[in-house]
């Protein structure tokens, strides 16, 4: 099974979304990341159609990232970026006619599923955090190089940063040329340079959700962060464990920041099992 893509207008936004198993009643919503030409179909492609066999899979571009339109004015700092996404996601999910949904939220498509608990929890059903932002941590050298990543846009650093996502680079040598090429394609575009340069990154304190907050969070919540997560390091979700109700936390080694693709199995495993 594979997926299609759309692009849905809201009114607000004209959101570009994979989609699959629609004959399934659970319904699953998919954010990714941050990175450099970060997008739904390069966060998620190889493992939509597999969880589409049990669940509605569904997986927008956040404003300011891939197909989706672009702001012509944009959001002044990362919290309003930040609203302006979740409010995407629920105008994606009302025109769909879809009420209750789980999230699975990816860095800072963490942070934008924290949002979303926090804005409206009676719609979320259960959260799968993968090396999500959230909880307190200082930035690291990578974090930093990734932020700034435009000041200095080569083919040679786009590399770097991408062999920095994982710890062991050697388990993305085989696709390494397609996925460069496919993103140094992406960072090319004017509409989402603009975005990405005008973002969205915050200042300190911003990508903190409130422990008070993350007291209020009675959904089952699942954590995974590799051991070697050197974007958003382990402690963030070690942090949130400390203030979720209804959490497990599971840390896998030999694992850096793309858990989809290192650790793509047990990622499955993992996801089945939990939801």
């Amino acid at each position: 099974m594979s997926y299609q893509t759309e692009i849905l207008d809201t009114g607000r936004f004209q959101t570009f979304y994979c989609e699959a198993g629609q004959e399934n009643e659970e319904v699953i919503v998919f954010l990714h990341g941050s990175g450099p030409g970060a997008d739904s179909v390069s966060n998620w492609q190889h493992l939509l159609p597999e969880l589409a066999k049990d669940y509605h899979v569904i997986a927008p571009d956040m404003y300011g990232f891939g197909n989706t339109k672009h702001p012509e004015v944009y959001p002044k700092s990362f919290w309003e970026w930040t609203q302006c996404r979740v409010d995407q996601l629920f105008e994606l999910l009302d025109k769909k006619n879809i009420d209750q949904f789980s999230l699975v939220g990816n860095s800072m498509g963490g942070y934008v599923s924290l949002n979303v608990v926090m804005q409206l929890p009676e719609r979320v059903k259960k959260v799968l955090l993968m090396g999500s932002g959230g909880g307190e941590t200082p930035p690291t050298p990578e974090i930093l190089r990734m932020v700034g990543f435009y000041k200095n846009p080569t083919f040679e650093n786009l590399r770097n940063l991408t062999t920095w996502f994982v710890h062991d680079p050697s388990s993305i040598q085989d696709s390494l040329e397609d996925i460069l090429k496919i993103r140094y394609e992406t960072i090319q575009r004017e509409d989402i340079r603009n975005s990405y340069v005008h973002n969205m990154f915050p200042m300190p304190g911003e990508i903190l959700i409130p422990p008070n907050a993350l007291r209020q969070m009675a959904q089952p919540f699942l954590l995974l962060h590799g051991l070697n997560d050197r974007f958003v390091p382990k402690e963030s979700s070690i942090r949130m464990m400390e203030h979720l109700p209804n959490a497990e936390l599971r840390l896998f080694t030999q694992c850096g920041h793309w858990m989809q693709v290192e650790k793509r199995e047990d990622f499955i495993k993992a996801a089945r099992e939990f939801f």
